[in-house]
């Protein structure tokens, strides 16, 4: 990166970053293909490599981070790899033919990036973390994440305070989810839920009727669902409730998210469970608008709520920091080890979401207008 960069990229950048996050960009001709931008001009250019389309939160990230991008005078290329590696892969080494001079990436796959990471060090192209950590690779310059232990602290927490199980209550039947095995983060939830959930397992006041409760942590990946897909949550509900739950009735479920919350509670339905007393009590992350509305509705008892518009305000702060050459902004320095280094990390804190709380969380932040959730 030259300094004729950094210095078009200060000025370009010091006046609109942080004033203008409401404010509407037009849309860029690399937005999707990445064709007409290239980087090496005045304007620094910055690659954007999201995951998929196809999940709600990942469309939000995305357009986010590109209109914060945009309006602080950077070109952009953002691009959605439909949940394929290759393609991902593709994507990246377009953007480091382009030119790009800083990459965000949120990984499909956090240990398949590695030959693209080595091309990017050849350029010297930065590469940011986005939320998932990519492993295996020394050349991961920074990761911006939430606390994502701390999403499923929050999730094993609420239902243990929602059950009683601190005062003794119980035996409750509970079923277990974990997130895409190939998601670094899916660990982290899952250890943070789990290790408050286990003493309950092991005292029998939490009985998994499945039998799919991992012997430990490191199990985790034993109950993935791949690529946190509802369609496949739905299909082993359906299958769990039809194998082991014909003469009893499921009290609790623990979800790593909203995709795969939604796809439980349609099993749920399906299988004659009803909205009201005896239906399960359902987690997840993410406060999906499909699952708000579920909560609103008494299908779901909370989400943890990660306002992915701050991860992208951050992520930008980064962004300006790298161009202009600063020390960028970090404050963890020893939990991300992703094989081959400890990543400097931002960590953002997660919250819990429930129907009492969609109004003062959710609509008066601005994150949905009431109308949209029919409130």
């Amino acid at each position: 990166m030259t300094s004729m960069r950094k210095a078009v990229a200060a000025a370009a950048g010091m006046t609109l970053l942080f004033g203008a996050l409401t404010a509407c960009s037009s849309e860029r001709a690399g937005s999707e293909s990445g064709g007409g931008e290239t980087g090496g001009g005045d304007t620094p250019l910055i690659g954007i490599a999201m995951p998929t389309r196809s999940l709600e939160r990942w469309n939000n990230d995305g357009a986010h981070l590109e209109e914060l991008l945009g309006d602080a005078g950077y070109e952009t290329t953002l691009q959605y790899a439909d949940n394929k590696v290759d393609q991902q892969i593709t994507q990246l080494q377009n953007m480091i033919n382009q030119g790009a001079d800083v990459l965000v990436i949120a990984s499909i796959d956090g240990t398949a990036l590695g030959p693209v990471l080595d091309a990017a060090a050849k350029e010297e192209i930065p590469v940011i973390a986005y939320d998932r950590l990519i492993n295996d690779s020394e050349h991961v310059d920074y990761y911006a994440t939430f606390d994502n232990e701390k999403v499923g602290t929050l999730q094993g927490e609420f239902i243990a305070e929602q059950l009683g199980l601190a005062g003794g209550a119980g035996p409750f039947n509970l079923e277990p989810f974990a997130g895409s095995p190939d998601d670094n983060n899916a660990r982290f939830f899952f250890k943070g839920a789990w290790d408050v959930l286990t003493p309950y397992v092991e005292s029998g006041q939490l009985v998994v009727p499945s039998g799919k409760a991992p012997a430990t942590v490191d199990d985790w990946t034993t109950i993935g669902i791949q690529g946190w897909e509802s369609a496949k949550a739905q299909s082993e509900m359906e299958n769990r409730l039809n194998s082991f739950y014909t003469d009893k009735k499921v009290n609790v479920v623990l979800s790593p998210n909203d995709s795969l919350a939604l796809g439980i509670e349609q099993a749920l339905e399906g299988s004659g469970y009803a909205a009201g007393e005896g239906w399960p009590l359902v987690t997840g992350q993410d406060a999906d608008e499909a699952n708000v509305k579920n909560m609103l509705a008494g299908k779901q008892a909370m989400t943890v709520w990660k306002d992915t518009r701050t991860l992208g305000d951050q992520v930008a702060k980064m962004v300006q920091q790298i161009v202009d050459g600063e020390e960028v902004e970090v404050n963890d320095t020893e939990t991300y080890d992703n094989g081959v280094k400890v990543v400097p990390s931002f960590l953002l804190d997660p919250q819990v979401v429930t129907a009492d709380t969609v109004q003062t969380t959710l609509v008066d932040s601005g994150f949905y207008t009431a109308d949209k959730l029919g409130l």
